[in-house]
């Protein structure tokens, strides 16, 4: 048999790396998943102070091992795509990418290494991994009804932060300094705190108009509370699931293309170049 040709040789590495409905495939990516939470469990022992005075230099070790042999499958994933800023750019590329820097970080930053926590994002390929496709479908119509309900979503904020700021200057003027309302960006951070109806109470109005005023932004963060939840909920109810393949484009790294799909919806890339 001749020698494998790069073409071939960079599909076939696309194929494992990236794929899931070849057994190849899927082992790589069960191996890769398990070696992202060990990775992820030896980072929080290693925050625990008995834990790192007693095995500091294991987890040390342990963790250059797994940043080494993310770096090397990293590297691999941009070779195997035929546009590699595709990936690079793409949800899991920027991950990929934030799972293996902070090591390297923490060269320079001792305690950076600590927000190689990421890395447990890149769990997220089980759902690719273990072909559960209904939740794929699940996810693409929330994140479609998400996209549609935007702009209302943004003009609710909007309204929000003006409440907070008008009751926060009301707040300022009504209870003064002497009451704890000493500005008015802490006359907001209250409005914030009461709206949301979190309630630290770390201050409180104490005049009558200003429990006044604090009964009425009460009262109203429950009206406020359901609005985005009703925005997106009739988004949902508009937004008709489609049904999708764990395929991924070897041009811009995007899923979720339909099943018979021969060309990337996003790119307009062959799919099996």
């Amino acid at each position: 048999m001749g020698r494998e040709q790069p073409a071939g040789l960079r599909h076939r590495i696309h194929e494992i790396i990236f794929e899931a409905d070849t057994r190849a495939g899927k082992t790589f990516d069960l191996v890769l998943l398990v070696s992202i939470v060990a990775s992820v469990v030896v980072v929080m022992l290693d925050s625990i102070a008995s834990f790192r005075s007693a095995y500091g230099d294991w987890f040390y070790g342990i963790e250059w091992f797994f940043t080494i042999l993310f770096t090397i499958e990293y590297a691999m994933r941009i070779y195997s795509v035929q546009k590699a800023s595709g990936y690079i750019f793409s949800f899991f590329g920027l991950v990929d990418l934030l799972s293996i820097v902070p090591t390297y970080i923490s060269i320079l930053l001792p305690g950076s290494q600590y927000f190689l926590v990421i890395r447990v994002l890149r769990v997220l390929r089980v759902f690719r991994v273990l072909k559960f496709t209904q939740y794929l479908i699940e996810v693409d119509q929330l994140r479609r009804a998400l996209a549609a309900s935007r702009r209302k979503i943004t003009v609710f904020i909007f309204t929000v932060v003006s409440i907070t700021v008008i009751v926060g200057a009301l707040m300022y003027v009504i209870e003064g300094a002497e009451n704890g309302f000493t500005s008015i960006p802490t006359g907001m951070y209250w409005a914030i705190v009461t709206l949301t109806t979190v309630g630290y109470g770390d201050i409180s109005p104490q005049t009558h108009l200003g429990q006044m005023l604090s009964a009425v932004i009460m009262i109203l963060g429950y009206g406020i509370i359901a609005v985005p939840t009703g925005i997106v909920t009739a988004e949902l109810t508009r937004t008709k699931p489609h049904k999708h393949t764990t395929e991924v484009c070897p041009y811009c790294s995007r899923e979720g293309h339909d099943a018979d799909a021969e060309y990337c919806k996003y790119c307009g890339g062959p799919l099996n170049p």
